[in-house]
């Protein structure tokens, strides 16, 4: 249990890559603290936990809203005393388009939402880890930042800039026991692919074989087993990693 004890924010806790990190990391002995803007889903988590014997709080929060990340770092230090880690997960994706003909109206949502979103959280919690002189900061970020694809422009830009916030905070905290990583995820096997495949109808099943055959590690990762390396960039076995972006795809960036 490599994060025993700690308590871990968890942003964007939807369907997919959130849940899997909520339920992992209280399966690793985190104090979770789920976190989403649909209440009916994060009391699910917290229910499913419970149920398993972890620990955790549903708390709303809206991650454009300033209040609303303040009041989630206040809600766990409320219940526990302290923030041991924080992952922003939240997620918000703009229709599949081409940069020359892009919804600005969209792309600025993107940014908001995933890059100064990110920024929210970080501010939210850093004051507590610096008092604390510890903390993990990761934030999820995409093979698309490495891997340009058509019609993924504006995803990419929001967490290119992610990206660059992982690696400037890593800087400007240094001293103070705060680590800022970033994770990079690709293709995941989980309910919204499965979803995405489903939708295909007939079709669906040999993309799935095919996209899986273009992966090196020759499957789509698992959700869930993506999630693991997140619990290493929160654990006391990364207190030397700081300002890494960990690729989580199966080695999918280096693939043609």
């Amino acid at each position: 249990m490599i994060l025993k004890d700690k308590v871990v924010i968890v942003t964007g806790a939807g369907p997919g890559m959130g849940q899997a990190l909520c339920k992992g990391a209280a399966a690793e002995g985190a104090k979770v603290v789920v976190s989403a803007r649909s209440v009916d889903a994060i009391e699910a988590i917290v229910a499913e936990i419970g149920a398993k014997g972890g620990e955790a709080i549903a708390v709303r929060c809206d991650v454009t809203s300033v209040d609303d990340c303040n009041a989630l770092a206040k809600a766990a230090l409320d219940k526990w005393g302290h923030i041991d880690g924080m992952v922003h997960s939240a997620y918000y994706h703009p229709d599949w388009a081409n940069l020359e003909a892009h919804s600005i109206d969209q792309l600025t949502q993107v940014l908001d939402v995933v890059a100064v979103g990110g920024l929210r959280m970080a501010q939210a919690v850093i004051p507590t880890m610096k008092a604390q002189g510890s903390g993990s900061i990761v934030n999820i970020s995409t093979l698309a930042t490495r891997k340009p694809m058509p019609g993924e422009g504006g995803y990419a830009m929001a967490k290119s800039a992610l990206n660059q916030l992982s690696r400037q905070l890593a800087v400007e905290l240094g001293g103070t026991g705060i680590r800022v990583n970033t994770a990079l995820m690709g293709w995941m096997d989980g309910v919204p692919l499965q979803q995405f495949f489903a939708s295909m109808g007939e079709g669906g099943n040999a993309f799935r074989k095919q996209r899986a055959s273009e992966i090196p590690v020759g499957h789509i990762p698992v959700d869930a087993d993506c999630a693991k390396a997140v619990y290493f960039l929160l654990s006391d076995y990364a207190s030397e990693v700081t300002g890494a972006m960990l690729d989580v795809n199966g080695g999918d960036w280096v693939a043609a």
